[in-house]
């Protein structure tokens, strides 16, 4: 697998940070590492260059590194879902009193395994329903749209519902609206696609789907340790997707598409909904990004289900590779990181760090989705059971391949939940 160097700031860096690639992480930390560089007290021998592996199959290529021994880096990314696993391979860092005023003790917890601090938390992953608040109040002011939506449910749904406001949408109504702002399905519509899926066989892509079935009630496994993926809830999730994927309510090369793709359709104004990553709010709201959307862009947490509202929380951060060759300077890098200063430079340079009340209000106006994310994950956040193991990863690209196949059309949905059945338990031992 290539890599790609990017070096920032100085010819000869002497700590060597590996980071997560593309979107808004690496365009954040790339602005704060310039940001270190640049000061006087960081001495020439301990400025910070950054590594950047390719995204897919990123963390089978970190494990392999860190246990071959590997020196390429001294600071490297960690996810909650991946602590465990690369624990053995890296040292915990003492961040200092400022780290608890910046980020506050729940959102450092996100870094900590076996009661030790692995790194810091420069970002709360999350995910947030997109919609064109120009659209919807357009449809919630004609009665003859109200009709036209009506009809199509009935016929996509076998309900014939009215349209909502989003604060108050079920997962139906998310699907009512989506087929209602397709062209293909409703001439009138003003946009083509009334959804974009990511659709792709991409482990990351399951985190953006599973709060589906999580507001169905469903889980990985039970309080007994027994897998229940093959569950009502699943079915109504995978089902819901794949007849929005059939009607043509997301783009039909969705089978291709990740965050990036997401991004590129809604902010280009060719969709009326997207349930994404909350990292893409600083993006879809910046006219100068998004200049078709960005006055337009509202934003709620995702849709509830039966049972309840969920939405999916992870964190990345960064933390010491124990082979580092300058720990140092990574010990000095990842310190000033979780100061209240470089925190806030992450953040006005696109990252979503989860910051402490009392710091997120210094850039409420700028980043008011930081405010958000707090509140929807304090809220709404979950982990499923079992998604913290040290098989997580790999369960997540099990379902990925057995997910996408059935959307695909490859495979029926009795066969693809055995199989994933199947599969989960025996990573789950």
């Amino acid at each position: 697998m290539s890599a790609s160097l990017a070096l920032v700031g100085t010819a000869q860096a002497a700590v060597t940070v590996l980071g997560w690639p593309g979107g808004s992480e690496e365009t954040a930390l790339r602005a704060t590492v310039e940001a270190y560089n640049a000061q006087d007290s960081v001495a020439a021998d301990d400025k910070v260059e950054l590594l950047f592996f390719n995204r897919e199959g990123f963390y089978d290529k970190l494990q392999a590194d860190m246990a071959a021994g590997s020196d390429a880096f001294d600071v490297n990314l960690i996810a909650t879902y991946s602590i465990g696993r690369y624990a053995p391979y890296m040292e915990p860092i003492d961040l200092g009193d400022a780290a608890v005023a910046t980020y506050g003790e729940s959102t450092l917890s996100t870094m900590q395994f076996e009661g030790k601090q692995f790194g810091v938390p420069t970002d709360l992953s999350a995910h947030f329903m997109y919609f064109r608040k120009d659209l919807i109040d357009q449809l919630l002011a004609d009665d003859g749209a109200k009709a036209k939506y009506a009809e199509i449910s009935q016929k996509y749904l076998g309900t014939a519902l009215e349209p909502k406001d989003p604060y108050s949408w079920t997962w139906e109504d998310w699907a009512a609206t989506a087929l209602y702002f397709t062209q293909s399905i409703n001439p009138d519509s003003p946009v083509r696609y009334g959804t974009v899926l990511q659709l792709k066989n991409l482990l990351f892509n399951m985190m953006v789907f599973q709060s589906l079935p999580r507001s169905y009630g469903g889980d990985w496994r039970d309080a007994s340790g027994a897998v229940t993926v093959d569950s009502e809830a699943y079915r109504e999730g995978l089902e819901l997707y794949k007849t929005l994927y059939d009607a043509g309510a997301t783009p039909k090369d969705s089978l291709s598409y990740e965050y990036a793709e997401t991004n590129a359709a809604f902010g280009a104004g060719q969709a009326a909904t997207a349930l994404q990553w909350n990292a893409a709010a600083a993006e879809l709201t910046d006219p100068e990004k998004s200049p078709a959307v960005a006055d337009v862009v509202g934003i709620v947490a995702p849709p509830a289900g039966p049972e309840a509202r969920a939405d999916h929380i992870h964190g990345l951060g960064l933390g010491i590779n124990k082979n580092a060759k300058n720990k140092e300077g990574a010990i000095q890098f990842l310190q000033w990181l979780a100061t209240e200063d470089a925190a806030l430079t992450y953040a006005r340079a696109g990252g979503s760090p989860a910051l402490a009340p009392d710091v997120v209000a210094k850039i409420a106006e700028e980043r008011p989705d930081l405010v958000q994310l707090g509140e929807f994950a304090s809220a709404y956040g979950y982990v499923m059971n079992g998604a913290t193991s040290a098989n997580a990863l790999s369960i997540y690209e099990l379902q990925a391949k057995e997910f996408t196949a059935y959307w695909s059309g490859q495979q029926d949905l009795d066969t693809t939940l055995a199989n994933t059945k199947a599969g989960m338990e025996e990573l789950l031992k």
